[in-house]
Parts: C-alpha cells; sequence; structure tokens
C-alpha cells in the first residue's frame, strides 16, 4: 500500500478543529502521515492538536495558509497527498477509495470527487460536484474542483514547485491549474469525499477577498490562455459556464434549488 500524507492547516478555528482531526485518523488506512500546520492559535486549538500523538506537529508562523502547506509536505514522506482544512471533514472510506484509485491507475497524477456541504453541526445541507476539468474551462471560471476531495502524487506537487505562497486568496485553485499547465493526468470520480463546512465565521463584508478574487481571475486567465481578458471573454465565460451547467444537470438543480455556496463567503472550495 502505497504511504499517503496528509496536511491540516489550523488557525483559531477550536469549534470544529477535533472533528476534522478524528475524520482523518478515524479513516480505516494502516500507512497514514497525518501533519497539522498552526502558525500560532490563541483559542485553545493547538490544546486540541497536542492530544493526539500520532499527529506530526508543525508550531511555527509562516507567510500564510500556502506557505503553511508547503511547509507541512516539505516534511512528510507519502507519495499520495492532500490537504484538509480545519473546519472540513472527510467522509468515512475517503481515503480507501483515493489509495485503492492510485495504486490502479499509476498513471494518473491527480483524482478528485464531490463534497457534502455541511452545517456547523454536521448536518448535511446540499451536494456539490465537482466539473470535468479542462484549462480553457478554467480560465473562464466554469471548472470548479472540490479541494478537500482532491488528493496528488508528489512528483506532480515537487514538479511544479508547491504552493504559490504570493497568492493569498486562491493558492489551492492556482495550484490545480499549475498542474494540469505541466501535463498532470486528472481522473474526476463520482464520489462524495468529504465535507465541506459553512458557517458564520466564512462570511466576510469588508469586500477585500472580493477584490483578490477578482485580480485573481484575471492573473489566472492571463496565465492560462498567454493574453489578458478582453471585453469579447465576459461573453465567452457566460457562453461556458451555461455549457456546464447543461453537461452537468445534477450541479444544476443543486444551484437552482440552493443558489450559490460562495455567496459573500470568503472560504472557497478550489480557490477559483
Amino acid at each position: 500500500m502505497s504511504r499517503m500524507s496528509l496536511v491540516t492547516i489550523s488557525f483559531n478555528q477550536k469549534e470544529f478543529l477535533d472533528a476534522c482531526l478524528r475524520s482523518v485518523l478515524d479513516q480505516q488506512i494502516i500507512d497514514l502521515e497525518y501533519i497539522a500546520v498552526d502558525p500560532g492559535s490563541t483559542d485553545g486549538s493547538r490544546e486540541i492538536i497536542e492530544q493526539y500523538s500520532s499527529i506530526i506537529k508543525v508550531f511555527e508562523k509562516d507567510a500564510g495558509p500556502a506557505d503553511g502547506l508547503n511547509h507541512g509536505f516539505s516534511i512528510s514522506h507519502g507519495e499520495i497527498l492532500g490537504y484538509l482544512n480545519s473546519d472540513d471533514i472527510l467522509l468515512p472510506g475517503a481515503l480507501e477509495k483515493i489509495i485503492d484509485l492510485f495504486e490502479k491507475n499509476p498513471d494518473i497524477d491527480v483524482v478528485y470527487g464531490h463534497c457534502l456541504v455541511i452545517d456547523t453541526q454536521g448536518n448535511e445541507l446540499r451536494k456539490c460536484y465537482s466539473d470535468k476539468f479542462s484549462l480553457c474551462a478554467a480560465a473562464y471560471g466554469a471548472a470548479m474542483v472540490v479541494q478537500p476531495s482532491t488528493f496528488f502524487r508528489r512528483k506532480i506537487f515537487e514538479k511544479v514547485g508547491g504552493f504559490n505562497v504570493e497568492n493569498k486568496s486562491n493558492w489551492d485553485g492556482e495550484l490545480f491549474i499549475d498542474f494540469a499547465l505541466a501535463g498532470a493526468k486528472m481522473l474526476r470520480i463520482d464520489c462524495f469525499l468529504s465535507g465541506y463546512r459553512v458557517h458564520n465565521e466564512s462570511i466576510t463584508g469588508s469586500g477585500k477577498l472580493a477584490v483578490l478574487h477578482e485580480k485573481y481571475r484575471r492573473d489566472i486567465f492571463k496565465k492560462i490562455m498567454g493574453r489578458p481578458w478582453r471585453n469579447i471573454d465576459a461573453t465567452l465565460a457566460f457562453l461556458m459556464r451555461a455549457k456546464k451547467h447543461l453537461f452537468h444537470p445534477r450541479a444544476a438543480i443543486e444551484r437552482l434549488m440552493h443558489g450559490s455556496i460562495f455567496a459573500n463567503s470568503s472560504k472557497r472550495l478550489d480557490g477559483t
């Protein structure tokens, strides 16, 4: 069995942290390395992490989540990697499925699935589906990859140089795009692997992150397409998103029934 390393970044989310850690440690796989990175929580989060002797602990300041994740993975040893925010959870059996898929598909670099959206008590609110990934669709914001349900081989992570630490708003979305630009073979599976938690602390009214997200969308468009955004691209983006919903009716129904998961939220599933 391939060794897997999972990293959780933690910062002042004590209310949900224990459920996150347990969801990983309760997975029925033997060869799991679990690393918790906390750059300075003051709400008791570190005390919760300290209770678990099997977790490798990194209590050092960093330059943000991307830097913390890079540090966590730099001390890991697994061939298969994944990461989980401290307010999210893995669903039972998720890692068994992922390891099995990687072992049966040695040519695949990235495996990703869907997630359940859950509330503060862990109750399911709705389903969220990953899209079939393409760079063109990603350039137009029409290719969502659910971050907590995504796993990848160390070799592709090291090939792209890890997370871009200068990206303060969409570091995970950029990582997936860097994978694709580096020629990664990506496999979407029709399976729910994680729980993505929505809660009051994930709502922002400042508008600051909205500005950062908009800048990211323009920068990543140029990175993929090799040219700046033009007026015609707004129409193309609309058509790409319409096509996405047409060919993914389950996701479209969830959107019609429940609206956008990201409305007014600073928390992202995939950094896009």
